[in-house]
């Protein structure tokens, strides 16, 4: 999904793909289910930030069938053609195109787990059609999940800053832990690992967690030390 939208971010008015054709593959088997899952909800997701769907394509061949790699090639290059060139036939600007892709690009890594499920299955021909529907689309967009670590209820455990499976999490000793939102890919592994006496962590749905504490401002005030001053 990544490699698609950077196409398209550098310029690309579309982008092809050429894949084993199903159950056929010599290397990885599940692979080209896996991208054609992928390709259908990278449609409805173009749909959604309103490009032309028509600008992704996805062509099962063999390395034997080189007329079917010409002819599909030709087609979806005189498909292109017609839709001139991206973002100018779906009426945005450039910066706006830019500001849609910018967008999705962020969420691609919560996309990939939050459909990890329904990317891995093997769809029937009779499945295609529905199974990424509009509402499911755009609710995956637009109620992102963000997590936030509460100042008051951390004690600087570190079980979420050892878990974070891409080092999103600010920590030092004897301070409150901060999510690096830029980092964050909204798995949701702090929130599950924050031990439950602490319950320090809190999961905002379709709006941005609130800034943290600044730096300076970051000390902890242990639990034990709050009730022996009350």
């Amino acid at each position: 999904m990544a490699h698609v939208l950077r196409a398209f971010s550098n310029g690309m008015d579309g982008v092809f793909i050429g894949a084993c054709h199903l159950n056929e593959c010599n290397y990885v088997t599940h692979g080209n289910f896996n991208a054609m899952n992928m390709v259908l909800l990278f449609k409805k997701i173009m749909e959604h930030i309103g490009l032309n769907p028509d600008r992704l394509r996805m062509q099962f061949m063999s390395g034997a069938e080189a007329n079917v790699f010409v002819e599909s090639t030709n087609s979806f290059i005189k498909t292109i053609k017609g839709l001139g060139p991206l973002g100018k036939n779906e009426g945005l600007d450039d910066e706006a195109l830019s500001s849609k892709l910018a967008q999705i690009a962020k969420l691609v890594p919560y996309i990939k787990i939050a459909t990890k499920e329904k990317l891995n299955k093997r769809l029937n021909q009779d499945e295609y059609e529905g199974y990424f529907t509009k509402d499911e689309i755009a609710k995956l967009v637009g109620e992102t999940p963000s997590y936030y670590i509460q100042p008051d209820k951390c004690q600087a455990c570190m079980a979420c800053a050892r878990r974070c499976p891409v080092e999103a999490i600010i920590s030092a000793k004897h301070e409150v832990h901060v999510i690096d939102q830029d980092k964050c890919i909204k798995c949701g592994t702090c929130i599950e690992v924050c031990p439950t006496k602490f319950s320090a962590i809190t999961k905002f749905i379709g709006h941005p967690a609130p800034p943290p504490p600044p730096e300076g401002k970051r000390a902890i005030v242990r639990k034990s030390k709050e009730k022996e001053a009350a």
